[in-house]
């Protein structure tokens, strides 16, 4: 802290005495921090959070901090007559009234409090140092060797005045990295007693994390209903589908968990195969017909041309009409609800034959790194972004029929390895893209070396009751023919209303939600798209007849606050934040070296192969600063012309030893 400049002492104590004659400090800042504070309600309350009083070196100003800042707790008038009335008795002894205008009068600016204020705390620190240096020559003098533990407890309890964190004015700081041991888990709560006590008991007999079963769970409820139902808000519209990533390392037992929960899958696909197949015999049949007389019809009109005009223009017209029966001779797919592997063109054609909807549920991330180029060399993910948003797509290859798809809906369900999140990161165009922004995460905590031997078992008839529910939830789907759109009540309306005003906050730049706008952008549509899946599985029989309420929503909402939570945590993983890996770089710095206080100056020469010039650090000093890792020393006084003094900052206590 560098020395006041043009203070002026109201008498003679001062600090500039001979080296030795007097400890460390200066009347003249003490009386331009109590005259500030007099002064400005502003002044006083930073202030405050550097001082707690003890720190004057003059008794008087002690008493007369006491006065004002009782002053200020009752909320009454802090001036210099109301101090003088609170001190009463004392008046006399701290200067009398004259002494409290003049110290008002010694203010050059308000602002400055601040700034002496850290003075004087400097120079109060440095007195108990030489006060615990001077007791620590005096416990050294006086040992007589019979009681060594004791001299060495006393030492460390003298030792610990000095070293001991000093947290006035610094609240808990934000970690830069979300931990999964932190992240919330999945609200199984919100969803209707037979999903939700299903999945419950399926994380129990696993012995995995309730997230694991919650995530699939919902990506089930998408299948079923992607392609088939449309959510409508208050000015858009959302598909039904989600793409669901559960990210777990591995010997957590997730083929496991994924078998059991989109079993209904595979049996309401095989129940629609079954009814299927006599219809696409009888198209099968119907096609060779077509491809029969279209053939025929073909060679008549070829050999037709001895006949006379009349009759060759019949037999083009005959001709055209079987080419034309063949070409609406379409014998249908076999239905299929989902694909655990594919690559992109086989997905998109997946998506073609069977009206647009297809889901890709897998417990390992194949799809990515196929979608980043295994295969063909380039990155590519268009069916992956359309089919989210439920787009038109229009497919158009040499030496393949064009492939179109009025309303691509694609669901994925995902359980993988941490790797993955890696990979998502090296890929750019992910980013990009916007394809990060379309998934919902979950990295929960693995329970492995925590897992029971004896697991509580599943009820009875629970399984039956989710196969036989989920089952029947997705035929009645799959077998509408057109799609059906839910609305929401009024009241539900007003909650998504709330929500949109409640997240976009989130993107300023002090905002939770800064650095991964591309995901929060999509948050209020992912709540809106849950809320439809919960009303269908609360309303099995006729969801598509009624709105969804406020209720739903709200549950929705909660499950969408999960996501975030676990966003925030796969983002960090991904490193798709470079302010954070920055910020963690400059923290880093100054716990290595113990750097209680710095200037951007002086951590960029050390940092130089992160940080090429010292503007650099900026991105990284707003992190540090907003979450409260650091905090803006108030600037010394300006004297004449110049640049203002380059800020120096405060590193918290806590830096030194906490886990980020």
């Amino acid at each position: 802290m560098t020395k006041p400049h043009a203070l002026h002492l109201i008498d003679g104590d001062h600090q500039d005495a001979e080296p030795g004659s007097a400890p460390p400090h200066n009347i003249g800042a003490e009386q331009v921090v109590l005259g500030a504070m007099m002064l400005s309600p502003a002044a006083l309350s930073e202030v405050r959070e550097l001082l707690d009083g003890g720190e004057f070196y003059r008794p008087a100003h002690t008493r007369i901090w006491e006065a004002i800042t009782a002053l200020a707790g009752r909320d009454a008038p802090f001036d210099p007559l109301a101090v003088g009335a609170e001190l009463g008795r004392d008046l006399t002894n701290t200067g009398g009234a004259l002494y409290l205008h003049n110290l008002i009068a010694q203010v050059p600016a308000a602002t400055n409090a601040g700034y002496y204020a850290a003075m004087i705390r400097d120079l109060a620190y440095a007195r108990t140092v030489i006060t615990t240096g001077t007791r620590l020559i005096q416990l050294g003098q006086t040992a007589t060797g019979d009681d060594t533990a004791n001299l060495r407890s006393t030492v460390a309890a003298e030792i610990a005045t000095v070293t001991s964190r000093d947290l006035r004015g610094w609240a808990d700081p934000t970690p830069l990295t979300a931990s999964p041991t932190g992240l919330p888990g999945f609200p199984l709560w919100t969803f209707p007693d037979w999903l939700g006590e299903y999945a419950a008991s399926l994380a129990e007999v696993t012995q995995t994390p309730a997230d694991l079963a919650g995530c699939l769970a919902l990506a089930v409820l998408a299948v079923a209903a992607g392609g088939k139902v449309w959510i409508q808000a208050s000015a858009w519209r959302e598909p039904a589908n989600l793409f669901t990533v559960i990210v777990l390392p591995p010997g957590n037992r997730k083929s496991e968990v994924y078998r059991a929960m989109c079993a209904p899958i595979k049996a309401a696909e095989q129940t629609l195969i079954a009814e299927a197949e006599p219809l696409i015999a009888e198209a099968a049949i119907a096609r060779r017909i077509a491809e029969a007389r279209a053939e025929q019809s073909a060679k008549t009109a070829e050999n037709a041309t001895a006949l006379d005009p009349t009759q060759r223009a019949l037999a083009l017209v005959e001709a055209t009409e079987a080419r034309l029966e063949l070409d609406a001779a379409v014998v249908p797919a076999r239905p299929r609800l989902f694909s655990d592997d594919a690559t992109v063109e086989v997905l998109t054609s997946l998506l073609c034959e069977q009206g647009g909807r297809m889901a890709v549920l897998s417990p390992e991330g194949e799809i990515f790194s196929i979608a980043a180029g295994r295969y063909s060399g380039a990155p590519n993910f268009a069916v992956l972004k359309k089919g989210h948003a439920g787009e038109e797509m229009r497919v158009d290859r040499m030496g393949r029929d064009s492939e179109h798809i009025d309303n691509a809906t694609v669901t994925l369900g995902i359980c993988t390895q941490p790797g993955v999140l890696t990979e998502l990161g090296d890929t750019p165009q992910f980013r990009d893209q916007g394809l990060l922004g379309r998934l919902l995460y979950a990295v929960p905590d693995s329970l492995l070396g925590h897992r029971k031997n004896k697991p509580d078992p599943m009820p009875t008839d629970q399984e039956a009751t989710y196969q036989t529910t989920m089952k029947a939830l997705v035929l009645s789907l799959a077998r509408l023919t057109e799609p059906a759109t839910l609305t929401f009540t009024d009241e539900a309306h007003e909650a998504i209303t709330q929500l949109l005003a409640d997240t976009e906050p989130r993107f300023r730049p002090d905002g939770d939600l800064a650095h991964m706008t591309d995901w929060g952008g999509k948050l209020v549509g992912a709540t809106v798209r849950i809320s439809g899946l919960l009303h269908l599985a609360k309303h099995l029989r006729d969801g598509w007849n009624r709105p969804i309420t406020a209720d739903t929503f709200a549950d929705a909402r909660d499950i969408g606050e999960y996501f975030t939570a676990h966003a925030k945590a796969a983002y960090d993983a991904i490193g798709v934040d470079p302010a954070i890996a920055d910020a963690k770089a400059l923290l880093d710095w100054t716990r290595n070296t113990a750097r209680v206080r710095f200037a951007a100056r002086d951590a960029q020469p050390p940092l130089r192969a992160r940080f090429k010039k010292v503007t650099d650090l900026d991105p990284a000093l707003r992190v540090l600063e907003t979450h409260g890792w650091i905090r803006r020393l108030p600037p010394p006084p300006r004297t004449g012309r110049g640049r203002p003094a380059a800020p120096t900052y405060e590193v918290h206590p806590a830096a030194l030893e906490t886990s980020r």
